[in-house]
């Protein structure tokens, strides 16, 4: 399934997942580092949804209270949710 998600208070404006089940099977930044955000898509493809909310959650960028890595855990988190209705 495909999942959208408009990040707030980050560089990246929306975050496209894209889950086979509990697995990530790609996700794509809009916005953002364009090389670092490029290299996380590609380490987290084929991993589990839970695992990459573990390690991603919580993450800040500067002084700012989130990060893009934060960001896609809460739309990880977000895409469970949707998934369970």
């Amino acid at each position: 399934m495909e999942y959208r998600y408009k990040t707030r208070g980050v560089c990246s404006s929306e975050i496209l997942l894209e889950l086979d089940g509990d697995v990530v099977k790609s996700a794509k930044f809009t916005g953002g580092c364009n090389g670092n955000l490029k290299g996380i898509c590609s380490l987290i493809a084929g991993m589990k949804v839970d695992d990459v909310i573990a390690r991603c959650k919580g993450i800040q960028c500067g002084f700012k209270p989130t990060s893009c890595p934060d960001q896609l855990a809460n739309a990880l988190t977000q895409a469970k949710e949707q998934q369970k209705k």
